[in-house]
């Protein structure tokens, strides 16, 4: 009866907790099928859609995909911000916007830009304006990835 009585508390521990990640696995899985339609249902026209990636040590803004794209074909990118400078910048407050989603003006100049911190070369993208679309967006990374963790030094692509 003693052993029986810890087994018993340890499977019933482990059915909740099976219940609570399946839980969350339905939940991000209907946010990622919201975001899939919004994304169908994006007006095509002359502007981007980015995905601020803050990175504490690295210097690259984040994903820029065209309307219409998945996030899977978005490209990480380094601002060019002489004509306008990126959200964070602007207020003061660098990357206190990570994970913010933004509707992006301005084009990708073709030149391409070593990022030393992360060894890397990413396409520069000249930004000419911004509106701000959504301060919690939908998860684009695979959750149990530490993908929003500024201190990270991890790199994640979205899906």
């Amino acid at each position: 009866m003693k052993i029986a009585l810890p087994a018993l508390v340890a499977a019933f521990a482990l059915t909740f907790t099976g219940c609570a990640t399946l839980s969350e696995n339905r939940s991000a899985s209907a946010a990622r099928e919201g975001m899939l339609a919004e994304i169908k249902a994006e007006a095509p026209g002359n502007y981007y859609v980015g995905r601020r990636y803050y990175k504490v040590d690295y210097k690259f803004w984040g994903y820029i995909r065209k309307p219409g794209q998945p996030w899977s074909e978005a490209k990480l990118v380094m601002l060019n911000e002489n004509k306008h400078l990126a959200p964070d910048r602007e207020g003061g407050t660098l990357g206190t916007d990570n994970g913010y989603e933004y509707k992006l003006f301005g084009s990708f100049s073709g030149d391409t830009v070593y990022e030393p911190s992360s060894n890397g070369f990413y396409p520069e993208f000249t930004l000419t304006g911004y509106e701000l679309r959504n301060t919690n967006p939908a998860p684009i990374f695979n959750p149990l990835a530490p993908a929003l963790d500024p201190a990270r030094n991890v790199i994640i692509t979205p899906y």
